[in-house]
C-alpha cells in the first residue's frame, strides 16, 4: 500500500508499528549494553585524559547511574542503523521505486558519518576540552575532585550529539530527493544556517573561544558539503522528473496512434 492509499489512521499505525519495534529492540541491545558496559567504563577511566582526573562517587547513585547510562548509550549505539531503517520503512511507501533503492543506500553511508562525529568529538575535541579544564584549575589554584557521573555525563553531552550533527548531509540529501529542499534554497538560508550553527556549537562547548571554534567550523564545513551533495542530488532528481515525463509523453504517443 502506498502512502497515498493510506488514511490517517493508517500511518498512525504504521507508526505505532515502527516505534514498538524500536523500542523492542533498544531494549534487547540494552541488554547487550549492560554486558559491554563494565569494559567500556574501565577502557574510558584508562585514558591519559581520565587518568589525569580523580573520579570519585559523590552520591550513592552515582555508579548505577554511570553504568545505566553506559548500557542505554551503547544500545543506542548498537540499533543506530536499524533506526535509520525503520525510517526508511516509514517514509518509503510514498518514494518511487528508484528513489526507495537510492535512499536506502544512505543507511550505511550515515552509520559511518554517525561514528565518525563520536570519533571527531572524543579523539579530537574531548581530550582538548580536557586539557582546558585541567590547566585553567592549575591556573586558578583549584584542586580537582570530579564525580564520575559529571565526568561521564559530560563525556556523553560532547560527543553524542557529534553522532546526530554528522548526519546533516544525509538528511539534506533525502531531503533534496524527496523534493523538500534544493541547493538554491541551502544557498539562501546561508547566513541563517550557520547563525543556528555557531548556537548549537555554544550549548555543546565550555564558554571557551578555541573549542567553540573547534565546533563551529567542522559545523560549516558540513553544510557546504551537505549545500554541494544537494546540487548532485538535485541534478538527479531533475534527470529522474524528465525521464519519467519522456516516458509518459511516448506512451501517450503510443496511445494515440493506436
Amino acid at each position: 500500500m502506498s502512502q497515498n492509499d493510506m488514511s490517517i489512521y493508517d500511518h498512525i499505525g504504521e507508526l505505532r508499528k515502527r516505534v514498538i519495534m524500536i523500542v523492542v529492540l533498544l531494549l534487547v541491545a540494552m541488554i547487550g549494553g549492560f554486558v559491554l558496559a563494565p569494559v567500556l567504563i574501565g577502557y574510558l577511566q584508562s585514558t591519559p585524559q581520565a587518568q589525569d582526573f580523580p573520579m570519585n562517587a559523590f552520591k550513592l547513585t552515582d555508579p548505577i547511574m554511570v553504568y545505566v547510562n553506559f548500557a542505554f548509550l551503547t544500545g543506542l549505539i548498537l540499533i543506530f542503523p536499524f533506526l535509520l531503517y525503520q525510517l526508511w520503512a516509514f517514509v518509503s511507501p510514498g518514494l518511487l521505486e528508484k528513489e526507495r533503492k537510492a535512499t536506502l543506500s544512505y543507511i550505511p553511508i550515515s552509520t559511518l558519518l554517525f561514528f565518525g562525529g563520536l570519533a571527531f568529538a572524543y579523539f579530537i575535541l574531548f581530550p582538548f576540552v580536557i586539557d582546558f579544564v585541567s590547566r585553567l584549575a592549575t591556573t586558578l589554584n583549584i584542586t580537582e575532585q570530579y564525580g564520575i557521573n559529571e565526568y561521564f555525563t559530560f563525556l556523553f553531552k560532547l560527543t553524542i550529539p557529534f553522532g546526530f550533527l554528522f548526519q546533516l548531509p544525509v538528511v539534506v540529501m533525502f531531503l533534496t530527493r524527496l523534493g523538500i529542499v534544493t541547493p538554491a534554497y541551502l544557498r539562501k538560508i546561508r547566513k541563517i544556517a550557520y547563525f543556528v550553527l555557531l548556537v548549537i556549537a555554544g550549548f555543546i562547548t565550555p564558554p571557551e573561544l578555541l573549542s567553540h571554534v573547534m565546533v563551529t567550523l567542522p559545523l560549516f564545513l558540513l553544510y557546504e558539503i551537505s549545500i554541494i551533495i544537494s546540487r548532485i542530488s538535485y541534478k538527479k532528481v531533475l534527470k529522474a522528473e524528465q525521464e519519467k515525463m519522456e516516458q509518459w509523453a511516448k506512451e501517450d504517443e503510443e496511445r494515440q496512434a493506436k
